[in-house]
């Protein structure tokens, strides 16, 4: 397998860097608080409500809960979209359980008592890595909707626990790279996303070969390749988190890069 070091990508990039990140805060002024992330091309809004209630099958229970809800906007893709309305795709079904499960591990459902976060996930412009954009995106918005929370008296401690962040890695002719994007995951040989804690645990591991089955030792190498790039993905996330305005009635949007 080649090595980081020795392979050139199309945007310049080496193979273990990431794509350029950028957040602008609060687009939404309706929402709890809300995100534009931007991981190169591809852009995910990320907003979060609160419901004061739960789920029918969580009353009772003194926790709390959240859902996620993911969408590729019409215009988001090259070839236009249809709305998913009333039956979505098993593609959709998947990617939003994912996100869903991914910032349910970063909370105490308990500390958050009986009521609902409501998290949405909607493409703007997809260029490969959306789920894992949409998780790092919406990581940050649920962090600074938990501290609106608290400065608003609604929660007396955050349950917030710890650091979620998610990337993609792949072989493209033999090659490992990091932050896969169109032009590389439409060729790759193996495609990962992968979700991490801060503390180097792993959440979540999807994993495909397109083509031949691939060995424990790539597994091994793209897992070690992806660490460095989720570790960058939570500075830039707490980076974005430091310059977050006090709530979204703030009209002109900030903005974060790195």
């Amino acid at each position: 397998m080649t090595t980081p070091a020795d392979a050139p990508r199309n945007d310049g990039r080496t193979a273990d860097a990431l794509r350029p990140v950028a957040v602008d805060w609060d687009p939404m002024g309706f929402a709890l608080s809300s995100v534009l992330f931007a991981a190169g091309r591809t852009r995910v809004l990320c907003s979060v409500c609160l419901d004061p209630e739960v789920p029918r099958w969580r009353k009772g229970s003194g926790s709390g809960w959240l859902s996620a809800e993911y969408r590729l906007l019409p215009a988001s893709t090259p070839s236009r979209q249809g709305r998913e309305l009333m039956k979505l795709s098993g593609r959709t079904q998947e990617i939003q359980r994912l996100i869903g499960r991914s910032l349910r591990a970063a909370l105490d459902l308990e500390a958050l008592g009986e009521r609902s976060l409501l998290v949405d996930c909607d493409v703007l412009q997809a260029d490969a890595g959306t789920r894992t954009a949409s998780i790092t995106g919406a990581w940050i918005a649920l962090a600074a909707a938990l501290g609106r929370l608290q400065q608003q008296g609604v929660l007396a401690a955050s349950p917030l626990r710890q650091q979620v962040s998610a990337v993609s890695v792949g072989l493209v002719d033999g090659v490992a790279l990091l932050d896969l994007d169109y032009s590389e995951d439409s060729r790759a040989e193996v495609d990962l996303n992968v979700v991490m804690d801060e503390q180097g645990r792993l959440l979540e591991i999807q994993g495909t070969a397109e083509g031949a089955p691939f060995s424990r030792s790539r597994l091994d190498a793209l897992l070690d390749l992806a660490e460095p790039g989720l570790r960058a993905l939570q500075e830039a996330q707490r980076r974005a988190l430091a310059g977050a305005p006090a709530g979204p009635s703030v009209v002109a949007a900030t903005r974060t890069t790195g």
